[in-house]
C-alpha cells in the first residue's frame, strides 16, 4: 500500500506523478493523481483541490440557512455590541410572521417589498418599517462578513423615504408654564430639576436620568457624558449655564437631605436612581395646558433656542451630540436672518429693477 506523508499526497509504484488524498463535499474520501512530478507543484493541486471542495460544502450548506437560523445567530451576536438591540426584538416580531421558516436563499427582494405594502396597510410608519428592514439586510451583510455566508441581499435598495421628522417646541412663556406646573407635582419633586436641566443642556432623558455625580464638575462648569451614556457611543462634554447649575444645585440639596450616599443625580429618596419622569411630565404638561408635547420636545426646544439666537449649526449639533450636521439642519428654518443677510450681499450688484450696474 502507499505510504502518504501529512499533506495528503504519496506515491504509486505504478505512476510517475504524486497523487492525492483529500475528503471531498459530500464527505466521500478522493483519491486522484495531480498530474506533478514535482512534490511542491503537487501541494499546489491539492491545495486548490481542498479549497474548492471547502467553498463547495460551505455553498451546499448555507443554502439550508432560515431566516430563524439568521436572526437568532445574528441578535445573539450583537446583543451587547449593539444600543438598539431592543429596538432590534421589536421589528424581529414584526418580520417573523412573515419570514418565519423560510431558507434565506428562497426570500426575494419581491418579498421584501410586499412585506413593506403589508406593513403599510397596517399603518406603520416608513421610519418604523425601515428599521424593520434594516434589521434584515444588517443581518444578512453581517452574516456574509462575519461568518462568509454567500447568501444574496434581497433587502438592498427597499429602504423607503421617510417624511421630515417631528419638530415641537416651547417658546419661554410656555417652558416656565411647564416648569411652575412641575414645581406642584408632590410626587416627582425632581420633575423641575429635569426639565430645567432638559431646556439648558439639550441632554436627552436617559443621559439626565443615568447621570452621576462623579460626571458633574459645578467648579468647572461641566458635565461629562462617556461613550457608555450616549445614544450615539461618542463622548461629549455639556456645559453648565446659570439655569442648569441652578437645577443641580437644587439636586445637590435635596441629597444632602435624603440620601447623602446615592451616586445618582436624580434619585428618589431612599437614593435608588429614577428610571422615568413620563407620567408626572405629562401631568404638568396638562396643568400647564400644553399640549402635542413629549419629553424628547425638551431637547427640540433647547436646539431651536440656541438656532433663534443665533448659534452656529455646527456648534448645536456638538452641543446635542448629533453624529452629522445634517441632522441639526432640520432647525436652520428657524434662523432666516442668515438667509436673509446672504441675499442681502447682492444688493450691490444689481440695481432696483434687477438691472446690473
Amino acid at each position: 500500500m502507499p505510504r502518504k506523508d501529512r499533506d495528503g499526497l504519496y506515491r504509486r509504484g505504478d505512476s510517475p506523478y504524486w497523487w492525492a488524498s483529500y475528503t471531498d463535499v459530500s464527505g466521500r474520501r478522493i483519491r486522484r493523481s495531480t498530474g506533478q512530478r514535482d512534490k511542491r507543484e503537487a501541494a499546489k493541486v491539492l491545495a486548490k483541490w481542498k479549497l474548492e471542495a471547502e467553498t463547495a460544502w460551505k455553498r451546499e450548506q448555507q443554502q439550508d440557512w432560515t431566516f430563524d437560523e439568521l436572526m437568532l445567530a445574528y441578535l445573539d451576536a450583537t446583543q451587547d455590541s449593539k444600543r438598539s438591540h431592543g429596538r432590534d426584538l421589536t421589528s424581529c416580531r414584526h418580520l417573523y410572521p412573515a419570514f418565519s421558516g423560510r431558507k434565506l436563499r428562497d426570500i426575494l427582494t419581491h418579498d421584501v417589498r410586499a412585506y413593506i405594502t403589508q406593513r403599510r396597510k397596517e399603518g406603520a410608519a416608513a421610519s418604523t418599517i425601515n428599521k424593520e428592514v434594516g434589521l434584515l439586510s444588517s443581518a444578512i451583510n453581517y452574516a456574509r462578513r462575519e461568518w462568509g455566508w454567500d447568501i444574496h441581499n434581497p433587502a438592498q435598495g427597499c429602504r423607503q423615504r421617510e417624511p421630515e421628522g417631528r419638530l415641537r417646541w416651547l417658546t419661554k412663556a410656555e417652558a416656565a408654564a411647564l416648569v411652575e406646573a412641575a414645581r406642584q407635582s408632590e410626587k416627582a419633586p425632581h420633575l423641575a430639576d429635569f426639565i430645567i436641566l432638559a431646556l439648558n443642556t439639550g441632554m436627552r432623558s436617559g443621559e439626565i436620568l443615568g447621570l452621576e455625580w462623579r460626571r458633574v464638575d459645578l467648579s468647572n462648569g461641566l458635565i461629562w457624558l462617556e461613550a457608555e451614556h450616549t445614544k450615539t457611543a461618542r463622548r461629549r462634554t455639556i456645559p453648565i449655564n446659570a439655569g442648569a447649575k441652578t437645577a443641580l444645585l437644587s439636586r445637590l440639596n435635596w441629597r444632602a437631605r435624603h440620601c447623602q450616599d446615592s451616586p445618582w443625580v436624580f434619585c428618589d429618596q431612599t437614593g435608588r436612581r429614577i428610571a422615568s419622569v413620563k407620567k408626572s411630565f405629562e401631568t404638568a404638561c396638562k396643568r400647564a395646558g400644553i399640549e402635542d408635547f413629549r419629553i424628547h420636545d425638551l431637547r427640540h426646544t433647547c436646539a431651536a433656542w440656541l438656532v433663534t439666537a443665533g448659534v452656529p449649526l455646527a456648534e448645536v449639533r456638538d452641543l446635542l451630540g448629533h453624529r452629522s450636521i445634517q441632522m441639526t439642519e432640520r432647525y436652520a428654518h428657524l434662523a432666516p436672518e442668515n438667509v436673509r443677510s446672504a441675499v442681502q450681499r447682492l444688493d450691490g450688484d444689481f440695481g432696483v429693477e434687477g438691472q446690473m450696474v
